[in-house]
C-alpha cells in the first residue's frame, strides 16, 4: 500500500506516535508499505513555524527533511501536472491550500492519505482515500 501522510501525521510519526491510531501507526510501520511525505507538508510547517504558530524543540524546519529520511519516509514533489490540475479539485468545506493540495496528490497518484481531518471524507466520492 502507498501512504501520504499529511501534515499532523507527519508530525504526529516523528514527535507523538501514540497520537496516531493504531491503523495508521500499524501501516506506517508495516515494512510492506511504503510511507510518503509531500514537500506541501515541509511548505506548511516552514510558514507556520515563521508565523509561529508552530515550535519545535531542539528542532528547525529545515531538519525535518533529513528526519523523514531517517524515519524511512520516501519525500515526494509536487509534479507540474498536478499543480497545473490542482483547479480541477472541487471546492468543498476544506479551505485551507495545504490540506488541499495533499488531498489532490492522494487523489491523483492514487495513495491513501493517512489524517484525522474528518473534513477530508468530502472527497471520498472524488478518489480520495482515507486511513486512519
Amino acid at each position: 500500500m502507498r501512504l501520504l501522510l499529511d501534515t499532523h501525521s507527519f508530525i504526529w510519526s516523528l514527535f507523538s506516535p501514540e497520537k496516531l491510531s493504531k491503523r495508521a501507526r500499524s501501516a506506517i510501520l508495516d515494512p510492506e508499505n511504503d510511507a510518503m511525505v509531500s514537500v506541501i507538508t515541509f511548505w506548511e510547517i516552514s510558514l507556520k513555524y515563521g508565523l509561529g504558530k508552530i515550535e519545535f524543540k531542539g528542532l528547525n524546519p529545515e531538519d525535518l527533511p533529513v528526519s523523514a529520511r531517517e524515519a524511512s519516509f520516501e519525500v515526494i514533489r509536487l509534479e507540474p501536472e498536478e499543480a497545473a490540475g490542482f483547479h480541477l479539485l472541487p471546492r468543498l468545506g476544506h479551505k485551507d491550500p495545504f490540506d488541499r493540495l495533499i488531498i489532490w496528490q492522494a487523489i491523483k497518484r492514487d495513495f491513501f492519505l493517512i489524517s484525522v481531518d474528518r473534513k477530508f471524507s468530502e472527497y471520498r466520492e472524488y478518489g480520495l482515500k482515507i486511513l486512519w
